[in-house]
């Protein structure tokens, strides 16, 4: 399904337990280059929020979700909204548009997806037993077999 936004971008869809979610488009800027303007721009967020256990995923070429892939620790439902709140701001500030967010009211974990990386901030214990940084950080089938 493909579907127009007002500014006659395609916009691709995705089908999830039966609702339809549009897909951010990657940014207008040039790919890698937009990709690491908000790459330091996010990081540095998490950093000045006091983000834990910050892991950063390269999901270029693996995956049509984005570039990068971050996921990182709040201490508390608090910590984890405070964080999200801080990166949306800055984020915005930095004219890196408004990102998709999922999960703010709870606190427990919150999806943030700006088009070219997708933020995962999570409470310790939610981390630990959904660990979606080892599935995404296995090495790549054709690299394990040339070794």
């Amino acid at each position: 399904m493909v579907c127009h936004s007002r500014k006659g971008k395609k916009l691709t869809t995705v089908h999830a337990k039966g609702k339809t979610l549009a897909v951010i488009p990657k940014s207008a800027e040039r790919g890698a280059d937009a990709a690491a303007r908000a790459l330091e721009t996010v990081l540095a967020s998490l950093e000045d929020s006091k983000a834990e256990d910050i892991v950063t995923i390269d999901i270029a070429g693996k995956s049509a979700l984005g570039d990068y892939m971050i996921v990182v620790s709040g201490r508390s439902n608090r910590h984890v909204m405070a964080i999200s709140d801080h990166l949306l701001t800055d984020l915005k500030d930095d004219g890196l548009g408004t990102a998709r967010v999922e999960g703010q009211e709870g606190g427990d974990w919150v999806l943030i997806d700006t088009g070219d990386i997708i933020v995962h901030v999570f409470r310790p214990e939610i981390r630990e037993f959904y660990n979606i940084e080892k599935m995404w950080a296995a090495p790549d089938m054709d690299e394990e077999t040339r070794h």
